[in-house]
């Protein structure tokens, strides 16, 4: 006696079943793949945004800073401004009696037969032109001046013979600050 056994539809449905579990395993790795690649596109689009926010708070700090600097130019601006206004009131605060103190010392080295006609003034500088009626009289005059505390030495440029006998003469001289000038504040 021969006993057969018949296997083919055990190992029909044992196959069946090995295919059901892959297809199964095969469609939860597709759900698991796809769940995580939807999970890292939302992680990723959530860091992009979050650096967009930071971009646009970094941009609008710096147009506040900007705006800020702009104020700030703008002040300093003025304050140059008014230093440079400061400087000309100082100026001529100062200049006030040194004009009084220049006219003051001209009256007062004036040589008898010497007679100023005209006067010019740059900076510190003043240049004189006159007349005198003998060139002994504007040496004297030079004299005077270089002895007085308030000019420097002068210097000639010229001397010539003018109508009626006169000497016209032509000299610069720098004018020196008096002791104590210019140290106070106005």
């Amino acid at each position: 006696m021969t006993i057969e056994i018949n296997l083919l539809p055990w190992r029909e449905e044992e196959r069946a079943r090995r295919s059901k579990q892959f297809f199964l395993a095969l469609g939860l790795m597709a759900l698991i793949g796809l769940g995580g690649g939807y999970g890292m596109t939302w992680y990723y689009e959530q860091r992009l945004a979050d650096q967009q926010q930071r971009h646009q708070l970094i941009s609008a700090r710096t147009a506040e800073l900007d705006r800020d600097l702009r104020a700030v130019s703008q002040y300093q601006e003025q304050l140059n401004s008014l230093k440079r206004q400061i400087d000309v009131f100082q100026q001529l605060q100062m200049g006030r009696p040194q004009t009084v103190h220049v006219f003051n010392a001209l009256a007062a080295t004036l040589e008898e037969g010497v007679y100023y006609t005209g006067l010019n003034r740059q900076g510190s500088q003043l240049r004189l032109t006159g007349l005198a009626e003998d060139n002994s009289r504007v040496s004297d005059q030079l004299r005077q001046l270089e002895a007085s505390p308030v000019f420097d030495v002068p210097v000639l440029s010229e001397v010539e013979t003018a109508d009626n006998e006169m000497r016209r003469f032509n000299l610069s001289v720098n004018q020196q600050m008096p002791d104590g000038e210019g140290t106070e504040a106005p």
